[in-house]
Order: C-alpha cells, then structure tokens, then sequence
C-alpha cells in the first residue's frame, strides 16, 4: 500500500483525520456556487428598506396610520440605513443555515438512497470490487470539468488498491450525450472489463461525440461497433439513464462532476488532493 494510503486507525486518530480547513473550505466553495441565485434576498432586503421608506412617506399623508407606527417605520428605516452591515450579517446567516439544512437534506436522502448510489448492478465499477472506500461520480462525457478532472480520478483509483469507484452514467448536455452514455452502459454487454477503457476514451476526446466518432473510438478499443450500435437502444440501457436521472434528482444532484463519498455530496470538479483527503475521511470514519 503506498505512501499516505496505509494511514492506520491510530494514526488517523492522532491527525484527527476531520476535514481539514483547506479542503472544507473547497467543499463549501463549491457549494456556494450552487446557491448564487439565493443572493435574490438581498434585492428583496434592499425592497424591503424601500417598502419601509414608501410606507414612511405615506404615513406622513395618511390620518389612518398611528403615531406609534410611524415612529416605528421611521426607527426601523434610519437604522437600516445607518447600520447596512447588519443585512450582511442577515445574509451570512441565511446562508449558514442554508447550508446547514442542505447538509441534512443530502444525509438523508444518501441514506434513504444508500443500496442505489453504491450497490447498482447496473452501474459500471473500477478498482477494488470489495474496496474500503466506494466513491461515486456522476458525469457527462461532454463536461468539460469532468473532463478535467479525470486524469485527478486515475490518478487516486491507480493509487489506492482499497478504492472502489462507482459511474453514474448522467448525460444532461444534450443529445450527444445521451448516445455516449448509452454506448458506454452498452459496450458492458461486449465486454465489462473494458468499460474503463472505453469511458477513459470517451472522456479524453475533444470536441463533440457524435454517434459515427462514439462508434469509431469503441472499434478502436476492440468493441464490435455494429453490435454496440444495436445494443445502445435497448430498453434495458433506456432503464438505467432513466433510473441515474431519477437518482440525482432525489439526491439534489443537478450538475456535473458530483462526488458522492461517505455522507457528502461534493458537486464540481476537485484536485487530487481534495480527491485524496476525502477518500482517507471516508476511510477513518
């Protein structure tokens, strides 16, 4: 076992193997970015002080609103405006708990999903078929960051002789997708042990992947093209895109790279050391 691998129980006590700074610091960027649009609170924030100044200005004109308040609208409205900091710190908490109930919400739904994100029979696995550690990727063969980020998931699966690695074939960027996921699901009919191959060079090609190119790189890894072709408009294979797209909805999954490990959901691409770190929190757990 090689070196930052063989990482006993014991010393993963002592290192405290929790989720360092850096590495949770790029979880939870990543995270942020799915939350973006939820910055929409600050407009309604900044609406909010508006309504407060329209409702002042009209209190001045209208004998039906009571002293009391007024005075109250006007307080509420200096302070905001004296004070703006405090929206940010309305925001940063909104966020926090945000996070914290999307935190949740994806434990439960890994437990409740727990036999289908790692024991599908239908799912393509690499590395060890009885590995400590199982780590889930769903992907797009037209993902740039997937993409990217393949040479990082070798890297770790070629590293790690305990590392099982689970493909959720997930084609959301369009019609060529879903042809290359369904070549790549079919091609296990030829030959299982040849999947990894296939999707590494499916995912290596620039460019659109048509069906005649999908169907030249599977004759160039050896697959019997005319057979896959036939192969990839089962309904057998129509059933599995079908049940990873139900999947990731249940799992909140929208994008891709996502990694599923232990009890996280890490969307986006990471680094080989992010990749590395989680596998041994996985591991110590």
């Amino acid at each position: 076992m090689k070196k930052g691998l063989s990482m006993n129980k014991g010393l993963a006590m002592k290192k405290g193997l929790s989720m360092n700074k850096g590495l949770a610091m790029k979880i939870n960027a990543l995270r942020a970015l799915r939350t973006l649009r939820r910055f929409a609170v600050a407009t309604a924030l900044a609406l909010a002080i508006g309504a407060l100044s329209a409702g002042w200005a009209r209190a001045e004109h209208n004998d039906a609103n009571s002293p009391e308040q007024t005075a109250i609208e006007r307080a509420i409205h200096k302070y905001l405006l004296d004070h703006p900091e405090v929206l940010l710190e309305a925001l940063g908490i909104l966020r926090e708990r945000e996070q914290a109930a999307e935190a949740e919400r994806a434990r439960a739904s890994l437990a409740a999903h727990r036999e289908e994100i790692v024991n599908d029979p239908a799912s393509p696995v690499a590395g060890n078929p009885n590995g400590d550690v199982t780590l889930v990727e769903f992907f797009d063969y037209h993902c740039a960051y997937c993409k990217r980020v393949l040479k990082d998931v070798m890297t770790v699966l070629d590293d790690d002789p305990g590392l099982r690695i689970v493909f959720k074939e997930f084609p959301i960027l369009g019609p060529d997708s879903v042809v290359a996921a369904r070549a790549a699901l079919a091609s296990r009919n030829q030959d299982p042990d040849k999947y990894l191959e296939f999707h590494t060079a499916l995912m290596s090609t620039r460019g659109r992947l048509t069906q005649p190119r999908i169907l030249a790189i599977a004759r160039d890894v050896g697959f019997d093209a005319e057979r896959l072709e036939a192969d990839m408009d089962s309904p057998e294979i129509t059933a599995m895109i079908k049940r990873n797209l139900a999947l990731a909805a249940a799992l909140g999954i929208n994008g891709t790279p996502t990694f599923v490990i232990g009890d996280q959901i890490i969307p986006g691409a990471i680094d080989l050391d992010a990749l590395k770190q989680l596998v041994a929190l996985a591991r110590s757990s």
